[in-house]
């Protein structure tokens, strides 16, 4: 059984190493995502400038005391870069981010040996529990598991939007959104 920790940023420090190891062991080992971009310090300086915005969260699941993967976000707020880097304009009032409307899921890892039991929708739905936010918004690389990735999100109800490149070196990016909460 998988149990569920909620952490705030004010206790990123009880988990950050875990999930630093867990980014390392997924994204190098896993995936062989090893171009600058994903090395574990530029992960941790992202993961302490997410941490740094009002409202960030993060669930990690674990499974007899192991980790078995994490989410974390932050909500959107009204001097948010989030939308700037598009390389496909949105409708007008698309991108109008209030601090409470849109939520931004920047992580969602999951270890190997618990893929495929749908640890990571839980993980997810665990994480949006707790948001009060309107609507998530994610991106995903489009070329991750040939595409089946961004086939898992849409399953779980996210569309996509267009396409961001959010830092020079990352690649581009579907940006998806769907709402927080599905009827």
């Amino acid at each position: 059984m998988i149990e569920f920790k909620h952490h705030a940023a004010d206790t990123l420090a009880d988990v950050r190493q875990t999930v630093l190891d867990v980014h390392a062991e997924v994204r190098h080992r896993d995936f062989g995502l090893t171009a600058p971009f994903y090395d574990v310090e530029r992960y941790d300086e992202r993961l302490a400038a997410y941490a740094s915005r009002p409202g960030w969260s993060a669930v990690l699941g674990y499974e007899d005391g192991a980790p078995v993967g994490f989410a974390f976000g932050m909500p959107l707020g009204p001097d948010t870069r989030w939308w700037r880097s598009m390389t496909t304009p949105l409708p007008v009032g698309y991108t109008d981010e209030t601090g409470t409307r849109t939520v931004a899921l920047n992580e969602i890892v999951v270890r190997k040996q618990w893929r495929g039991r749908g640890v990571a929708q839980r993980i997810h739905q665990a994480w949006l529990e707790r948001r009060t936010e309107e609507r998530v918004t994610l991106l995903v690389n489009p070329a991750a598991g040939n595409g089946a990735v961004q086939a898992v999100y849409e399953a779980w109800g996210y569309a996509k939007v267009g396409e961001q490149q959010p830092f020079a070196d990352s690649p581009i990016f579907a940006s998806m959104t769907r709402p927080v909460r599905i009827p």
